[in-house]
């Protein structure tokens, strides 16, 4: 038996939110160990002038607890 753990997690990218996803998990795999999965729960756009300027994603990142 195996007991997780989630954390939320915030990330931004001026790109794309596809960036800001791989950004966060890359981020979150330095620091959690055992990193399974991770579900986006709220995205955002920031907007000047008219265009999206940054792009914004807050997630869950579940990990595997070490025995």
């Amino acid at each position: 038996m195996s007991i997780a753990k989630i954390s939320e997690i915030s990330a931004t990218s001026t790109k794309s939110f596809e960036d800001a996803i791989q950004q966060g998990i890359a981020r979150a795999t330095r620091t959690l160990r055992n990193v399974k999965s991770a579900w986006i729960k709220e995205q955002h756009i920031r907007i000047e002038n008219g265009l999206p300027s940054e792009y914004q994603v807050n997630m869950m990142v579940t990990f595997v607890l070490d025995e």
